[in-house]
């Protein structure tokens, strides 16, 4: 299975192939060329993590895909297919096993409210929280690691990766970072991966990872 990163929060999984998408958003550069793609699958409702743009121009060469979402998703999406999926869901997806966990977004301020978000554990190999610190109760193997956000510090984010002790990891959700921002971030994620016996691959947009 081969991971490519985009901007921000996107990733991109092809094997067998086939195709599968998470969170196709606001802050990712339009994806416009997919194909093959099976499913998406959108964490929760914020524009970062998805746009009616994105999905119309992914759907446009891919008519037959699913979407899997929390319930926030489904109804912020309400003119697109959603499939709510909820924690301890799994859902076969063309060649890909999904698995689901967490329920909430992590807070971002006592006056907002605390919408719907689920992680996802790709074939017992990749676990993307979404924008939580949900730890999976299974091994991870590589983990897509929160960078900067409205609802994290950096503090967190360490304590995050050392519980889990992913055997390999890589930022996401960094597109709100200055590139100082995103070399502290990695530094940091980095230090906190290795202490614990694994791997940090500092992925840029366009890059990949074979799983």
């Amino acid at each position: 299975m081969k991971l490519t990163k985009f901007e921000h929060a996107a990733l991109v999984l092809e094997k067998a192939g086939e195709t599968l998408v998470v969170d196709p958003g606001a802050f990712t550069m339009p994806l416009s060329d997919l194909r093959h793609v099976v499913a998406i699958v959108i964490t929760h409702e914020h524009p970062d993590h998805w746009t009616p743009e994105q999905l119309d121009r992914i759907i446009e060469m891919n008519p037959d895909l699913k979407i899997y979402g929390p319930s926030g998703v489904a109804v912020a999406a309400s003119s697109y297919p959603v499939t709510v999926v909820h924690d301890g869901d799994v859902i076969l997806a063309g060649e890909f096993t999904l698995r689901f966990f967490g329920e909430k977004h992590a807070v971002i301020h006592s006056s907002l409210p605390v919408i719907d978000n689920v992680g996802v554990l790709v074939d017992d190999t990749l676990f993307y929280p979404g924008d939580s610190f949900t730890v999976p109760p299974v091994a991870v193997d590589v983990l897509a690691v929160p960078a900067g956000a409205p609802w994290l510090k950096i503090g967190e984010v360490m304590d995050y990766v050392a519980t889990v002790k992913p055997k390999r990891s890589f930022p996401t959700h960094e597109m709100v970072l200055s590139v100082i921002g995103k070399n502290m971030a990695n530094d940091r994620i980095g230090t906190v991966t290795t202490q614990n016996g694994g791997e940090f691959f500092p992925l840029e947009p366009g890059q990949s990872l074979d799983l």
